[in-house]
């Protein structure tokens, strides 16, 4: 399935039109998130954020590189999207060249901020070894000009976490296989198939949330939310059919709130971590 073309491009792809670019500098789009699926999760909206930068990035070293696991100072969730939404995308160019890029961005919904990155640094890997350069650079043709068709992601085929050994009531960890086959494979770095940062990134909030909400002084009831990720690295990339040991750790505590540390290891080596903050309640509207 990783080769398959039929998902290059609609799997795993959030940009659907480019409306403002400023070579190397910055770039406006939007993405129009499908009716018909079931979420879409707020890494998703920081990955469209992402996409778009990097096609600044790879037009600017003239699709020689692409930024590969990123590094992300801040990420700030602000406002859920829901199916159907049409997001309103930013990516700011702070610093490119052959070797990185750096960069922030936004993205809104109906001119409200849903979520903001802040201190972005991509290293820029030979974009052969991922894709076929001139497939991108036709691919950035069409979303510059009359844009790509809209609602072509069928969303993110659902996988659950298997709970691990609760050592403590400040820690939990968690067994997540990585599926062998997956539609995103081949809109995701299709010549060298990987499992996304965002999707791991996503498994990896999730079980903070259910740290949170398990603590012994949390708020009866109410739901666990994000606000922002902080100090993300992913260190190493994810094959198809990896099985990942996710952990989460309480690093302190108010009374609303709970910072959270995250990491996941592959064969005993590290893959990705972050901090978390969450607090208790629903999102002030």
């Amino acid at each position: 399935m990783g080769s398959d073309p039929n998902f290059h491009f609609a799997a795993f792809s959030f940009v659907d039109r480019i409306t403002e670019f400023v070579p190397g500098q910055r770039a406006r789009g939007r993405y129009a998130v499908p009716a018909g699926i079931a979420a879409f999760p707020a890494c998703l909206v920081a990955e469209a954020v992402g996409q778009l930068a990097a096609w600044v990035s790879m037009d600017a070293v003239g699709f020689r590189g692409r930024p590969v696991a990123a590094l992300a100072g801040e990420t700030r969730f602000l406002a859920p999207v829901a199916p159907g939404s049409t997001l309103e995308l930013a990516a700011d160019i702070e610093s490119c060249d052959d070797e990185a890029v750096s960069y922030a961005g936004w993205a809104e919904v109906d001119g409200r901020r849903v979520i903001e990155l802040v201190d972005c640094f991509g290293p820029l890997l030979p974009v052969a070894e991922f894709d076929a350069p001139e497939a991108l650079a036709a691919r950035l043709a069409l979303i510059r000009g009359a844009g790509a068709v809209p609602g072509r992601f069928g969303g993110i085929p659902p996988w659950v976490a298997t709970p691990g050994a609760c050592v403590a009531a400040s820690s939990r960890s968690a067994v997540l296989d990585v599926p062998a086959t997956a539609p995103f494979f081949a809109d995701h770095f299709p010549r060298r198939p990987v499992f996304p940062a965002t999707l791991l990134l996503d498994a990896q909030i999730a079980l903070a949330q259910e740290l949170a909400a398990e603590l012994p002084d949390w708020p009866p009831g109410a739901p666990p939310r994000v606000l922002r990720m902080t100090r993300v690295k992913v260190r190493s990339f994810t094959p198809p059919g990896a099985r990942l040991e996710l952990a989460a750790e309480l690093q302190g505590r108010d009374d609303d709130s709970a910072i959270i540390a995250l990491a996941a290891r592959a064969e005993g080596r590290s893959v990705a971590t972050a901090c978390v903050e969450i607090a208790a309640g629903d999102r002030p509207s």
